[in-house]
């Protein structure tokens, strides 16, 4: 837990720092906010100069270059994303659902909506779930989350490669803002001085693998988790890796069903979820050690899908001791509240997979003790990564988008220089907000569920039963992981 506790005084001196620069950024110098080395005599009156470059291209990216090319504030700006891959075209959905799949919330669906996405994301492949449900391996204890009546959809589950693809359509339509430059590699940045000096460059300098330079007077760093805006910032990073890697895979279910729920279940390695892709398809999230990641990877196919079904399934983590606190507490909970909880439902079994579809990758989590720098913004991935369990990991970078878009939206409005640190500072501090509290729930969440040692398997079982036992404290958690 020490880690844990390091993460979050590290990053929230970063949020105080941004309280102290917000209410003198007037007359302070910004010293940590721009000690990066400027070039000196270069031939930046040479270069193509942009309002704002965004470097990368990824579903986070690709949102936040739509989200400004449709904003009728930023009309005129000259907006440019630099993605190093090739172009993402779908002219059809393929027969097959890629392992590669994300949660979108509704507070992202409302993002990829206003950017005009959403719609033709529902028309090619998208499934809603209405419900949740959460239970412990070693107490069979349980928690559902849904929306009230059923009536409105938890989430989506949507391919990342339809996401990308309906986004580079749209930016397509917006070629008269926003101008795209595919197979373009970032070698090279260099940083203007908060303060300029005589001899150093105003704006941020991007040389790019092909040897052409562009500048911008605002660079968004979305670039991932590996983000080389950030590193060559020196922006100080929180990290660290969780000794686990997580196992996808596109699961054939043994008959047709609804397929409107969510499954996880924590195991003292690791929690499995399986996720809806179609009446008959679900999409695999088993995050576990290494070891057996790796195991389950060599497996032959009857033998995988078996190892699901019995992690699913299995009682053999339980204990009978656990078993009758549990009970006992239960029957005491529902005595005083004897209209709470929720019925159980029992997960689908799993039948087979998709060819070709196991892919293992590793866990960790990352924060940036900063978001920002003078004329520059980290945003997605390259600010923030968390562990999976929660699906919040696109939707956080979704969150970045539409804050950072409103500040800057305002920022032009006013007429005001989109790079500086005013509203640079309002975007970090209310980011960090949400996404710190956020970010150590779910790493709590890990570390709490990753024993099962008797002491602590009692108490998670008596919070997750009351807590389930409580529709007002559920309905918070709906609506926070739902922004």
């Amino acid at each position: 837990m020490h880690k844990l506790t390091r993460a979050t005084t590290l990053a929230l001196n970063g949020l105080g720092r941004c309280f102290v620069a917000k209410q003198r950024v007037s007359a302070i110098k910004l010293p940590s906010r721009g000690l990066v080395c400027a070039e000196h005599g270069d031939d930046s009156s040479q270069n193509e100069v942009y309002d704002i470059i965004i470097s990368g291209g990824g579903m986070v990216g690709s949102a936040m270059a739509c989200s400004l090319g449709m904003d009728p504030n930023l009309e005129g700006k000259k907006i440019l994303l630099l993605e190093a891959g090739n172009k993402k075209v779908m002219d059809k959905v393929p027969d097959t659902y890629s392992t590669r799949v994300s949660s979108i919330s509704p507070g992202s669906a409302t993002l990829l909506s206003g950017v005009g996405v959403w719609e033709h994301i529902t028309k090619m492949r998208c499934k809603p779930y209405k419900r949740m449900q959460v239970w412990d391996a070693c107490s069979d204890v349980l928690i559902t989350f849904d929306k009230e009546n059923l009536q409105d959809e938890m989430a989506y589950i949507v391919e990342n490669d339809i996401v990308v693809a309906a986004l580079t359509k749209q930016l397509d339509s917006l070629s008269d803002n926003v101008q795209v430059k595919y197979r373009s590699k970032v070698v090279k940045y260099a940083w203007p001085k908060p303060h300029l000096a005589a001899d150093s460059i105003p704006w941020v300098k991007v040389t790019l693998a092909s040897g052409e330079s562009v500048e911008t007077k605002l660079l968004i760093g979305a670039d991932g988790s590996n983000s080389m805006v950030r590193r060559e910032l020196g922006i100080p990073t929180v990290k660290w890796d969780y000794d686990q890697s997580a196992v996808v895979a596109v699961l054939h279910l043994s008959e047709p069903t609804e397929n409107n729920v969510a499954w996880q279940r924590f195991l003292p390695s690791g929690p499995i979820a399986m996720l809806p892709l179609s009446d008959t398809e679900s999409s695999l999230v088993w995050s576990t050690s290494h070891r057996l990641a790796e195991e389950l990877l060599e497996m032959d196919e009857e033998s995988f899908v078996d190892a699901i079904n019995s992690a699913f399934w299995s009682n053999e983590n339980q204990s009978e001791l656990i078993e009758t606190a549990g009970s006992l507490f239960r029957s005491a909970l529902s005595a005083i509240m004897p209209s709470a909880g929720s019925p159980r439902q029992l997960p689908p079994s799993v039948a087979g997979i998709g060819p070709k579809s196991r892919v293992m990758f590793p866990l960790g989590i990352g924060h940036a003790s900063e978001y920002i720098r003078h004329r520059v913004a980290l945003i997605g991935d390259a600010a923030h990564r968390v562990h999976p369990l929660a699906g919040q990991g696109v939707n956080l970078g979704f969150g970045d988008v539409a804050c950072l878009t409103h500040l800057l939206s305002q920022a032009a409005f006013d007429g005001k220089d989109l790079g500086a640190i005013q509203h640079l500072l309002e975007y970090e501090t209310e980011r960090q907000r949400h996404n710190l509290p956020m970010m150590a729930a779910i790493d709590l969440m890990k570390r709490l569920y990753s024993t099962n040692a008797a002491p602590v398997v009692l108490l998670r079982t008596f919070g997750l039963q009351a807590t389930n036992m409580v529709p007002a404290l559920k309905e918070q958690i709906v609506a926070f992981a739902s922004k």
